[in-house]
């Protein structure tokens, strides 16, 4: 018989009240980590924020006791025990430079995805990270979206056989930020990437990429990747693709909308489909996974779960780096894991820009 009780929820720390200080205080800050830190019962102690009127905000609304100045001094609090980084990721990299020197008192860093917009400059923060002997997680949080999770069980338990055929189709509009305007990718360091960890985190890393991008219309600032097509090759056989359509039509132009993500992975055994609940933020949307197997034809199994993406998994996020850190261990989303992420977005942008098959190989450096 199949089992329904899947492991899709995070495991939680022992200890909870690790001293949490938090680098940024915008809408990811603010609305997604700290709301789900209360929820979960952990303990972020200080903030600080380039405006600092937009920190002592975030402070009073979550009931912060400190609101630094600077991020400088968030990092040398001596109370700070854990580093919550969420600012743009081309600022990224220098403040974890900074934050190594406070080794004596900072055990743990979550920094955002993409850790950086290269392979070279995020390998320097985990070798950094590394020999400062503080453990490096990065907030791959698609990883704990709860139909992302159960379908890694699901695959786990065997009940798919061998994967044949991932899809993850994205018809959704993403709220470009200001700060990605300079950057020099858009959808795939800032969106693809969700995809391709998420793959990475189902199949592990892929041999080839194939890849398509365009400008997306809606989009004013230039940017040379928008709607983003790729198909990742595994030597093993199984194939991987993605339709990330950040346009989806004139939808805020006057049509009418047709906006959803949907996933399928098809295996020798059987096959999962299910739906990501995020387009619908801030309404709660849950996730949702079906699947069937030939272990126990004739059915469709469908769990389903009150949480949701957007804040919950962020809960995960932050879990697995306070469980790294208490048992000594190398997160579960470690920096050292996501350099190949970061290398296999390299390997989408160019092969799309470059009209070309291109390896992960060719980016790990």
């Amino acid at each position: 018989m199949i089992d329904l009780s899947l492991d899709y929820l995070p495991r939680l720390p022992r200890r909870k009240d690790f001293r949490i200080g938090c680098l940024g205080a915008g809408f990811i800050m603010r609305d997604c980590h700290l709301v789900a830190y209360r929820q979960a019962g952990f303990n972020p102690v200080a903030i600080a924020s380039r405006n600092p009127a937009r920190a002592r905000e975030v402070a009073a609304l979550h009931q912060i006791p400190h609101c630094h100045a600077t991020y400088a001094e968030v990092m040398a609090d001596p109370s700070v025990e854990i580093l919550d980084v969420a600012v743009p990721p081309d600022h990224q990299p220098a403040l974890i430079r900074q934050a190594v020197a406070q080794k004596g008192h900072v055990r743990g860093i979550l920094a955002q995805k993409p850790l950086a917009m290269s392979y070279r400059e995020a390998r320097e923060c985990v070798e950094l990270c590394r020999q400062a002997g503080i453990a490096l997680a990065v907030n791959q949080n698609m990883r704990y979206d709860q139909s992302v999770r159960a379908l890694k069980d699901v695959l786990r338990r065997g009940y798919l056989g061998e994967p044949v055929l991932a899809t993850i189709e994205m018809r959704a509009i993403p709220h470009w930020m200001p700060w990605s305007e300079p950057l020099p990718s858009l959808s795939t360091f800032i969106m693809s990437i969700h995809h391709l960890d998420t793959f990475r985190f189902w199949l592990g890393t892929p041999d080839r990429v194939l890849a398509s991008t365009r400008p997306d219309p809606r989009t004013r600032f230039p940017h040379s990747d928008g709607i983003n097509l790729y198909i990742l090759e595994y030597d093993r056989g199984c194939r991987a693709a993605s339709w990330d359509d950040v346009w989806t039509g004139p939808v805020r132009e006057g049509s009418e909308g047709d906006i959803y993500i949907r996933w399928r992975v098809e295996g020798t055994d059987g096959l999962a489909r299910g739906t990501i609940g995020w387009p619908s933020y801030p309404a709660k949307t849950p996730s949702t996974l079906d699947f069937t197997t030939k272990q126990q034809p004739g059915y469709w199994f469908q769990p389903r779960w009150k949480e949701v993406w957007f804040p919950d998994a962020f809960v995960g996020t932050m879990a697995q780096l306070l469980c790294a850190v208490e048992d000594g261990a190398e997160p579960e989303i470690s920096g050292r894991d996501n350099l190949e992420t970061i290398a296999l977005c390299e390997a989408v942008y160019a092969a799309a820009k470059e009209h070309r098959v291109t390896s992960v190989r060719e980016y790990i450096i």
